[in-house]
């Protein structure tokens, strides 16, 4: 009789979740990452051509 009740049970807990993420709900969710932030600063305007030519290929 135990194992009946159990066996019903799990036929039930596994209909409602079979229901749930037809609705696009996720009992487990996923854990989320932790988003990287990286800081930024403008570069100066160079002010003649020689100091453009000289910073093509730097990152300030």
């Amino acid at each position: 009789m135990q194992a009946l009740i159990e066996f019903i049970a799990a036929v039930v807990a596994l209909l409602a979740t079979a229901a749930l993420s037809n609705l696009g709900v996720d009992l487990e969710p996923r854990p989320t990452e932790t988003r990287e932030i990286h800081r930024v600063r403008d570069c100066p305007e160079p002010v003649t051509p020689v100091e453009t030519a000289s910073r093509a290929n730097q990152d300030c």
